[in-house]
């Protein structure tokens, strides 16, 4: 082929078109099929959208949101409203399952994207802090402590801290202040008020986690206005006493959905377990309007009608689970069926929610399949067809006795430094934070940072040994890093063409990603947002963290990949491949795995969860309950790192592309300041 002037030449590709068109069928068949779910196959419009903050918020940009529109919501047939507001380092799009569920029976849902997440672009600072947060529930016995590092650290500390609350709690002497707890919600609600097919009278919220504190902001803005909302749902929410706050405000017809395994200290308020005692602790009985003593899950209290309904529904979940859990979604739906009115007939456990997230999660494994079927193609041009090496001498293996050492220091060192250099990062690394603007993506690259510190000193320790033994110039090959023909020099070129080949496979994911954005309205994910369509600051983002992440896993699976060589590494075929695929797996999240097992198992035995039990609360929440979804991610990327190291006999390609899926997860949508 000769493009102006310069020339490729194609050598045979055999399977790979088959297996890029297959791959890409399945995903648009996946996504349309999605789609058909989440508009109620066309009953229901569902839109995206943003809106300029108003000149008197003190706030610039734009809030985005997704709109799910009945068509039978009409401004002679006006139907309920209900707000989502999603939970930190999500979106909009995480409360999907509440928005299909809800607008299938009728109601107009609006889903937020706050301030500092998904394509919104005003930052999670404007949502406020003071120097200091409280060490325990809100009101009688609340503890007063002094907050410093960075701001980041500051809003995180005061995520619990809202801005209606008392002024000694949303204000400090330094002029600080809680400018908006809602995250923006307050707006988004007075527009969805507004909506002319939206009956003011009949409004509703829901959040998760922090989403949670925004609808009670939100609820609490709008308490005795024409428009307040008459019901407020939390998913995984905190409560406070009512001496925290002016008693005029009022919240309507709230239920609490409680996750029985909830990593997070606040949301079962600070005891270790969620047991029948803290259905009856002054805090809940007072939430309830019962007596002390007579606190019952799963039952209703209060009334509808006077506004003074309340419940706490037990869920048999974890944190991140509670937004798609079906008990919960039906508890949900049956209780804005008694505050709003959901008229459809559809009973509360018909729901099809999960459906479309299965569907998409397929459609995802499909995009990632078929970015490398196209990279497959690639190498058969003349341009990238040196990356493929010749194998390092099979004299320079590992030993079984040698390799599980290897893999078990690797394991241990990975798992325990996880819990401390990851929330070392997430907030008080002093980064610049006009820079780094990712709050998650600072705990990863802190993480990050401190192992590409130990695999340079133990690499370091390694040749000068080898050279103490008189084994010659350093095989940079046999590390993965350098040409089979220049084996003692580290290859740029190498390096450079590997580079260019993954941005070109990237570039083919991202156009997917966009292709399914404007066709569908949907991204690619499963519950939590994994890839989506940057912005141009989320871009910047990416190329920010982009060089610490590429290091990383170049270090990485130099380590695993290329120096724990065994016998499989030179089999061929799938066994050959499954012989590496597990060794290598193990090794990338063997020691995640270990983190998961002390969490989890005294959690489900009803002693605690295990990371604060041994490091403190500090040391759980965010990072524990991303394991779920973490683990996953880690060995969808072991088994691209394998097949691309047995394809290319260099570290590059592989870490590069999982450097990049990793680096655009978390620059894609979560949390930015």
């Amino acid at each position: 082929i000769n493009i102006d002037g310069i020339k490729f030449k194609l050598r045979k590709i055999g399977k790979p078109p088959i297996i890029l068109v297959a791959m890409l069928i399945m995903a648009f068949v996946f996504m349309a099929i999605a789609n058909r779910i989440q508009t109620s196959k066309g009953d229901v419009k569902v839109t995206v959208g943003s809106i300029e903050m108003p000149l008197d918020s003190g706030v610039k940009g734009k809030l985005t949101y997704k709109l799910y529109t009945p068509k039978n919501a009409t401004a002679t047939n006006k139907a309920p409203g209900i707000l989502l507001l999603h939970g930190y380092q999500n979106d909009s799009e995480t409360c999907a399952a509440y928005a299909i569920e809800l607008s299938r029976r009728g109601a107009v849902v609006l889903s937020l994207d706050e301030y500092g997440h998904g394509s919104s672009s005003v930052g999670l600072v404007n949502r406020g802090y003071v120097n200091h947060k409280v060490s325990t529930n809100y009101g009688n016995e609340s503890v007063i402590k002094r907050a410093g590092g960075p701001a980041r650290f500051r809003v995180m500390m005061n995520f619990s801290n809202l801005s209606f609350f008392d002024s000694k709690y949303s204000t400090d002497n330094k002029g600080n202040s809680m400018k908006d707890s809602s995250a923006g919600g307050i707006y988004a609600y007075k527009v969805l008020a507004n909506m002319p097919n939206v009956d003011s009278t009949r409004l509703a919220i829901s959040g998760h986690s922090m989403g949670t504190w925004s609808s009670w902001s939100v609820a609490a803005a709008y308490s005795g206005t024409p428009i307040e909302p008459n019901a407020v749902v939390l998913q995984c929410g905190e409560l406070f006493r009512k001496s925290v706050y002016d008693n005029n405000i009022k919240f309507r017809n709230v239920l609490l959905l409680q996750a029985k395994y909830d990593e997070f200290s606040y949301f079962r308020d600070y005891q270790n377990i969620v047991s029948d005692k803290l259905i009856n602790t002054p805090l809940r009985t007072e939430f309830l309007g019962c007596a002390e003593g007579e606190g019952k899950w799963n039952t209703t209290y209060g009334s509808f009608s006077d506004g003074s309904a309340r419940r706490i529904e037990l869920l048999n979940t974890n944190h991140r689970l509670t937004t798609h859990h079906k008990g919960g979604l039906s508890a949900a739906i049956d209780w804005f069926g008694n505050a709003v009115g959901l008229s459809s007939g559809i009973s509360s456990t018909n729901q099809v929610a999960m459906h479309k997230e299965r569907l998409v999660l397929f459609a995802m494994l499909c995009a990632l399949g078929a970015m490398m079927a196209f990279i497959e193609i690639l190498l058969k041009l003349e341009f990238f067809s040196s990356i493929p090496q010749e194998l390092p001498v099979k004299d320079s293996i590992k030993t079984t006795k040698k390799w599980w050492k290897g893999a078990i220091i690797t394991m241990l060192l990975g798992g325990f430094t996880y819990p401390f250099a990851t929330q070392l990062g997430h907030g008080l690394l002093p980064l610049p934070e006009k820079i780094f603007r990712m709050t998650v993506g600072n705990g990863f690259l802190s993480w990050y940072a401190m192992l590409i510190i130990v695999m340079i000193i133990t690499t370091i320790i390694g040749i000068k040994k080898a050279k103490k033994r008189g084994l010659g110039e350093v095989d940079y090959h046999a590390m993965g890093l350098a040409k089979s023909s220049t084996p003692n020099k580290i290859s740029f070129a190498l390096f450079g063409k590997c580079l260019a080949l993954v941005f070109s496979g990237i570039a083919f994911l991202y156009v997917l990603v966009a292709i399914f954005t404007l066709l569908f309205k949907l991204d690619l994910r499963f519950i939590w947002p994994f890839f989506k369509a940057f912005t141009p600051a989320r871009f910047g983002q990416f190329l920010v963290y982009f060089p610490i992440f590429a290091l990383f896993f170049i270090l990485n699976n130099s380590k695993i990949m290329a120096s724990s060589r065994t016998e499989a590494t030179y089999r061929f075929g799938i066994k050959g491949f499954l012989g590496n695929l597990w060794r290598n797996a193990l090794m990338m999240v063997g020691g995640i795995l270990i983190i998961v097992l002390i969490e989890y198992i005294p959690f489900f035995l009803n002693i605690g969860p295990g990371a604060d039990l041994l490091f403190g609360s500090t040391f759980g929440g965010p990072f524990m309950s991303l394991l779920i979804l973490f683990v996953p991610q880690v060995l969808v990327f072991s088994v691209i790192c394998t097949y691309a190291y047995r394809r290319t006999r260099s570290v590059y390609t592989g870490a590069l592309i999982v450097a990049s899926l990793a680096c655009w997860i978390v620059t894609g949508g979560s949390s930015m300041m």
